[in-house]
This record gives C-alpha cells, sequence and structure tokens, in this order.
C-alpha cells in the first residue's frame, strides 16, 4: 500500500510543478502606504482610550441584536401591512405587534443604560434606513412619537439621531470585526 502513495505523490508532485522556467513570479502581497486620518490618530492618543473603546465594544454587542431584531421586525411588518385590505386590519395588526415586542423585549430594553440606547437609537437608523422617531411618526403618529422624543431628551438622548459611518467609525470597525455588515 506504501507504494501506491509513493506514486500517487509522484504524480501529484509532477502535475504540480511548474512546467516552464520562464514563469513570471507574482507577488503574493502588494506594499501600500495608509496614513490614518487625524481624528484617528487624536482619539487614541487620549490616555483613556482602550478603557472606552472596550466599554463601547461591550455596548454595541449588547445591543446590536436588537437592531438586528428591529430591522427584521419592520420588513417583516411593511410586507404584512401590504397584503392586509383594510385600514382596520392594519391598525388591528399593528396593535397586536406592538403588544408582542413589547411582552418580548421591554423588560431588556428597560435595563439599557443611555450610552447603549443612544448606540441602539443609531443602530436602528444603520439597520434600518429610517430614524426612530420617522417609525414612531409613521405607525403610531405625530403625538406618540412627540411624546417619545420629548422623553428620549429627558436622557439625553435624541430619537431623530442619524447613524453616520464616518462619525461612527468605532461603531463600524465594531460591527464588521463582529462579522455584521
Amino acid at each position: 500500500m506504501g507504494f501506491y502513495k509513493y506514486i500517487f505523490f509522484c504524480f501529484l508532485a509532477f502535475l504540480l510543478w511548474p512546467q516552464s522556467s520562464t514563469a513570471q513570479v507574482v507577488p503574493d502581497s502588494i506594499d501600500f502606504e495608509f496614513t490614518l486620518p487625524d481624528f484617528i490618530v487624536e482619539a487614541q492618543k487620549d490616555s483613556n482610550y482602550q478603557k472606552k473603546y472596550q466599554r463601547l465594544v461591550y455596548n454595541v454587542r449588547k445591543v446590536l441584536p436588537y437592531a438586528k431584531m428591529a430591522s427584521f421586525r419592520f420588513q417583516l411588518m411593511e410586507q404584512n401591512l401590504q397584503v392586509l385590505p383594510t385600514e382596520r386590519a392594519r391598525k388591528e395588526y399593528l396593535k397586536r405587534t406592538e403588544k408582542a415586542i413589547k411582552a418580548q423585549f421591554m423588560d431588556d430594553l428597560k435595563n439599557l443604560t443611555r450610552s447603549q440606547g443612544k448606540i441602539l437609537i443609531k443602530l436602528i437608523y444603520r439597520e434600518t434606513g429610517k430614524t426612530s422617531y420617522d417609525l414612531l411618526q409613521t405607525y403610531r403618529g405625530d403625538l406618540t412619537a412627540i411624546y417619545w422624543q420629548g422623553m428620549a431628551k429627558v436622557f439625553d438622548a435624541n430619537l431623530k439621531e442619524e447613524y453616520d459611518p464616518i462619525e461612527d467609525w468605532q461603531i463600524e470597525q465594531i460591527i464588521k470585526q463582529l462579522g455584521f455588515n
């Protein structure tokens, strides 16, 4: 049996061996120079940078699943609302959906810190393309959106805040490191 393995190995080596001595060598890497933007360099000079960054990683890791779930629920709700024949059926569906979401997530969301809440607002925009305020306004009405915007302001947050991948470069980097795009 060993003889056949030897023959097979020799045959495989023959097939993989370069056939021509004039073959061009292609480099397997490309040297390039990249300079970090000034705001990144300045942020990294902060003595507490690593501690703050690790806290941000923890916060993003905690709220990202909620933002992904919100995006999924939003898409599902949009599809279901288009199928429903009457306005009354749509309103009934929205009430049932809201009740189910509250039952499933409210306890967890109440336990978020202020910074986690702010990150969640940004990530909801990143995932849905709409601000939390716009979503509330569309599905719950103007008064409800105004009420919750006022409550957010009390806690130093803003439901109208948008996600900017340049401004929020650290969050974007963390999301990519976690394998979510």
